[in-house]
Protein backbone atom coordinates (compact mmCIF):
# COMPACT_ATOMS: atom_id res chain seq x y z
CA UNK A 1 0.00 0.00 0.00
CA UNK A 2 1.36 3.41 -0.94
CA UNK A 3 2.22 5.83 1.84
CA UNK A 4 0.09 8.94 2.29
CA UNK A 5 3.26 11.02 2.12
CA UNK A 6 3.89 9.71 -1.38
CA UNK A 7 0.92 11.70 -2.65
CA UNK A 8 1.64 15.31 -3.49
CA UNK A 9 -1.92 16.35 -2.69
CA UNK A 10 -2.09 14.66 0.72
CA UNK A 11 1.20 15.34 2.43
CA UNK A 12 3.77 18.02 3.09
CA UNK A 13 3.30 21.64 2.11
CA UNK A 14 0.58 20.90 -0.43
CA UNK A 15 -1.54 19.16 2.18
CA UNK A 16 -1.13 22.08 4.58
CA UNK A 17 -2.12 24.56 1.88
CA UNK A 18 -5.10 22.54 0.69
CA UNK A 19 -6.48 21.83 4.16
CA UNK A 20 -8.02 25.32 4.66
CA UNK A 21 -9.54 25.19 1.18
CA UNK A 22 -11.06 21.78 1.87
CA UNK A 23 -12.45 23.03 5.17
CA UNK A 24 -13.90 26.16 3.56
CA UNK A 25 -15.48 24.09 0.78
CA UNK A 26 -16.98 21.64 3.29
CA UNK A 27 -18.39 24.50 5.39
CA UNK A 28 -19.86 26.14 2.29
CA UNK A 29 -21.57 22.91 1.22
CA UNK A 30 -22.89 22.42 4.76
CA UNK A 31 -24.29 25.94 4.83
CA UNK A 32 -25.92 25.53 1.42
CA UNK A 33 -27.48 22.26 2.57
CA UNK A 34 -28.87 23.93 5.70
CA UNK A 35 -30.19 26.88 3.67
CA UNK A 36 -31.99 24.66 1.16
CA UNK A 37 -33.41 22.51 3.97
CA UNK A 38 -34.70 25.66 5.71
CA UNK A 39 -36.38 26.76 2.47
CA UNK A 40 -38.04 23.36 2.05
CA UNK A 41 -39.37 23.45 5.62
CA UNK A 42 -40.65 27.02 5.16
CA UNK A 43 -42.30 26.24 1.82
CA UNK A 44 -44.00 23.18 3.26
CA UNK A 45 -45.28 24.97 6.36
CA UNK A 46 -46.35 28.17 4.57
CA UNK A 47 -48.16 26.55 1.65
CA UNK A 48 -49.44 23.34 3.25
CA UNK A 49 -50.00 24.03 6.96
CA UNK A 50 -50.47 27.69 7.85
CA UNK A 51 -53.65 29.33 6.57
CA UNK A 52 -52.12 32.81 6.85
CA UNK A 53 -48.92 31.65 5.13
CA UNK A 54 -46.39 34.39 4.39
CA UNK A 55 -47.85 36.87 6.89
CA UNK A 56 -47.20 34.45 9.74
CA UNK A 57 -43.63 33.87 8.57
CA UNK A 58 -43.08 37.64 8.55
CA UNK A 59 -44.40 37.90 12.10
CA UNK A 60 -42.01 35.14 13.20
CA UNK A 61 -39.11 37.02 11.61
CA UNK A 62 -40.11 40.22 13.42
CA UNK A 63 -40.48 38.42 16.77
CA UNK A 64 -37.14 36.59 16.50
CA UNK A 65 -35.39 39.77 15.37
CA UNK A 66 -36.72 41.74 18.34
CA UNK A 67 -35.75 38.94 20.72
CA UNK A 68 -32.26 38.67 19.23
CA UNK A 69 -31.69 42.43 19.46
CA UNK A 70 -32.85 42.41 23.07
CA UNK A 71 -30.45 39.55 23.88
CA UNK A 72 -27.56 41.40 22.23
CA UNK A 73 -28.36 44.55 24.22
CA UNK A 74 -28.60 42.54 27.46
CA UNK A 75 -25.14 41.09 26.87
CA UNK A 76 -23.73 44.58 26.32
CA UNK A 77 -23.24 44.06 22.60
CA UNK A 78 -24.54 45.97 19.61
CA UNK A 79 -28.20 45.09 18.86
CA UNK A 80 -27.63 45.93 15.19
CA UNK A 81 -25.35 42.91 14.77
CA UNK A 82 -28.41 40.65 14.52
CA UNK A 83 -29.98 42.81 11.82
CA UNK A 84 -26.67 43.12 9.97
CA UNK A 85 -26.19 39.34 9.95
CA UNK A 86 -29.66 38.81 8.50
CA UNK A 87 -29.13 41.51 5.86
CA UNK A 88 -25.66 40.22 4.98
CA UNK A 89 -26.94 36.68 4.46
CA UNK A 90 -29.79 38.02 2.33
CA UNK A 91 -27.32 40.08 0.28
CA UNK A 92 -25.07 37.07 -0.36
CA UNK A 93 -27.93 34.84 -1.48
CA UNK A 94 -30.17 37.26 -3.37
CA UNK A 95 -28.30 40.48 -4.13
CA UNK A 96 -25.03 38.87 -5.19
CA UNK A 97 -26.91 36.42 -7.44
CA UNK A 98 -28.98 39.25 -8.97
CA UNK A 99 -32.37 37.85 -7.90
CA UNK A 100 -33.19 40.94 -5.81
CA UNK A 101 -32.33 43.37 -8.63
CA UNK A 102 -34.26 41.20 -11.07
CA UNK A 103 -37.39 41.48 -8.95
CA UNK A 104 -36.98 45.25 -8.62
CA UNK A 105 -36.56 45.58 -12.39
CA UNK A 106 -39.63 43.50 -13.09
CA UNK A 107 -41.65 45.54 -10.58
CA UNK A 108 -40.93 48.76 -12.49
CA UNK A 109 -43.07 47.60 -15.41
CA UNK A 110 -40.63 48.83 -18.05
CA UNK A 111 -40.39 47.26 -21.50
CA UNK A 112 -38.57 43.94 -21.57
CA UNK A 113 -36.77 41.94 -24.20
CA UNK A 114 -38.03 38.47 -25.09
CA UNK A 115 -35.58 36.70 -22.74
CA UNK A 116 -36.54 39.15 -19.99
CA UNK A 117 -40.21 38.46 -20.64
CA UNK A 118 -39.68 34.72 -20.30
CA UNK A 119 -37.69 35.17 -17.08
CA UNK A 120 -40.26 37.67 -15.78
CA UNK A 121 -43.14 35.26 -16.35
CA UNK A 122 -41.24 32.50 -14.54
CA UNK A 123 -40.39 34.89 -11.71
CA UNK A 124 -43.99 36.05 -11.30
CA UNK A 125 -45.29 32.48 -11.41
CA UNK A 126 -43.07 31.60 -8.45
CA UNK A 127 -43.03 34.96 -6.67
CA UNK A 128 -44.63 33.65 -3.47
CA UNK A 129 -42.09 30.84 -3.20
CA UNK A 130 -39.25 33.30 -3.81
CA UNK A 131 -40.63 35.65 -1.17
CA UNK A 132 -40.82 32.79 1.34
CA UNK A 133 -37.19 31.92 0.56
CA UNK A 134 -36.17 35.56 1.07
CA UNK A 135 -37.91 35.80 4.45
CA UNK A 136 -36.59 32.37 5.45
CA UNK A 137 -33.04 33.43 4.59
CA UNK A 138 -33.32 36.51 6.78
CA UNK A 139 -34.82 34.40 9.57
CA UNK A 140 -31.90 31.98 9.29
CA UNK A 141 -29.48 34.91 9.59
CA UNK A 142 -31.26 36.17 12.71
CA UNK A 143 -31.10 32.75 14.34
CA UNK A 144 -27.43 32.23 13.45
CA UNK A 145 -26.57 35.59 15.01
CA UNK A 146 -28.64 34.81 18.11
CA UNK A 147 -26.96 31.44 18.52
CA UNK A 148 -23.57 33.12 18.18
CA UNK A 149 -24.50 35.30 21.16
CA UNK A 150 -24.83 32.14 23.25
CA UNK A 151 -21.43 30.78 22.16
CA UNK A 152 -19.37 32.58 24.87
CA UNK A 153 -21.64 31.17 27.60
CA UNK A 154 -21.28 27.63 26.25
CA UNK A 155 -17.50 27.99 25.96
CA UNK A 156 -17.25 29.28 29.53
CA UNK A 157 -19.41 26.43 30.85
CA UNK A 158 -17.31 23.90 28.93
CA UNK A 159 -14.08 25.29 30.40
CA UNK A 160 -15.40 25.33 33.98
CA UNK A 161 -16.94 21.87 33.72
CA UNK A 162 -13.80 20.52 32.05
CA UNK A 163 -11.59 21.94 34.80
CA UNK A 164 -13.82 20.37 37.46
CA UNK A 165 -13.78 17.07 35.60
CA UNK A 166 -9.97 17.08 35.38
CA UNK A 167 -9.83 17.80 39.10
CA UNK A 168 -11.99 14.76 39.77
CA UNK A 169 -9.74 12.76 37.44
CA UNK A 170 -6.68 13.80 39.48
CA UNK A 171 -8.41 12.75 42.69
CA UNK A 172 -9.34 9.38 41.20
CA UNK A 173 -5.82 8.93 39.87
CA UNK A 174 -4.30 9.59 43.31
CA UNK A 175 -6.74 7.35 45.18
CA UNK A 176 -6.70 4.50 42.69
CA UNK A 177 -10.29 4.97 41.58
CA UNK A 178 -11.66 3.08 38.61
CA UNK A 179 -11.59 4.45 35.09
CA UNK A 180 -14.15 3.90 32.37
CA UNK A 181 -13.26 4.41 28.73
CA UNK A 182 -16.86 3.71 27.74
CA UNK A 183 -18.18 6.57 29.92
CA UNK A 184 -15.56 8.91 28.50
CA UNK A 185 -16.45 8.14 24.88
CA UNK A 186 -20.19 8.11 25.48
CA UNK A 187 -20.09 11.50 27.17
CA UNK A 188 -17.94 12.90 24.36
CA UNK A 189 -20.23 11.62 21.59
CA UNK A 190 -23.37 12.70 23.44
CA UNK A 191 -22.02 16.25 23.56
CA UNK A 192 -21.71 16.31 19.77
CA UNK A 193 -25.18 14.83 19.31
CA UNK A 194 -26.64 17.25 21.84
CA UNK A 195 -25.10 20.32 20.24
CA UNK A 196 -26.13 19.22 16.75
CA UNK A 197 -29.71 18.53 17.86
CA UNK A 198 -30.03 21.88 19.63
CA UNK A 199 -28.57 23.70 16.63
CA UNK A 200 -30.93 22.02 14.17
CA UNK A 201 -33.97 22.70 16.37
CA UNK A 202 -33.10 26.40 16.57
CA UNK A 203 -32.49 26.72 12.83
CA UNK A 204 -35.35 24.61 11.48
CA UNK A 205 -38.16 25.13 14.00
CA UNK A 206 -41.16 26.52 12.03
CA UNK A 207 -42.13 29.03 14.66
CA UNK A 208 -40.79 31.80 16.83
CA UNK A 209 -37.82 30.53 18.84
CA UNK A 210 -36.45 31.89 22.09
CA UNK A 211 -32.97 30.38 22.05
CA UNK A 212 -32.65 30.90 25.79
CA UNK A 213 -35.20 28.15 26.43
CA UNK A 214 -33.04 25.84 24.33
CA UNK A 215 -29.61 27.24 25.18
CA UNK A 216 -29.90 27.16 28.99
CA UNK A 217 -30.97 23.48 29.28
CA UNK A 218 -28.40 22.71 26.60
CA UNK A 219 -25.69 24.46 28.62
CA UNK A 220 -26.65 22.59 31.81
CA UNK A 221 -26.58 19.22 30.06
CA UNK A 222 -23.32 20.12 28.32
CA UNK A 223 -21.76 20.91 31.71
CA UNK A 224 -22.76 17.50 33.12
CA UNK A 225 -21.47 15.61 30.09
CA UNK A 226 -18.23 17.61 29.94
CA UNK A 227 -17.51 16.99 33.60
CA UNK A 228 -18.24 13.29 33.13
CA UNK A 229 -16.05 13.10 30.04
CA UNK A 230 -12.93 14.61 31.63
CA UNK A 231 -13.47 12.91 35.00
CA UNK A 232 -13.16 9.52 33.27
CA UNK A 233 -10.39 10.48 30.88
CA UNK A 234 -7.53 7.97 30.69
CA UNK A 235 -5.53 8.00 33.90
CA UNK A 236 -2.30 7.01 32.11
CA UNK A 237 -1.45 8.88 28.89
Amino acid sequence: MASRNASFHEGGIAGALLAPLKLAFALMLTFLGILVAVWIVDWTIVFKVWPDGIDRLRSILAADLARGRALAAWQGGVPGVVTETANSLYAIVFRFTGIHDMGMRFAEGAAHSIPDTIVRNTYLANIEGIEVAMIGTQLLGVRIATLALLAPILVLIYIVAGADGLTQRAIRRASGGRESASLYHRAKHLQVALMATGLLICLFWPGSVDVRWIGLPLAATLAILTRLQWAYYKKHL
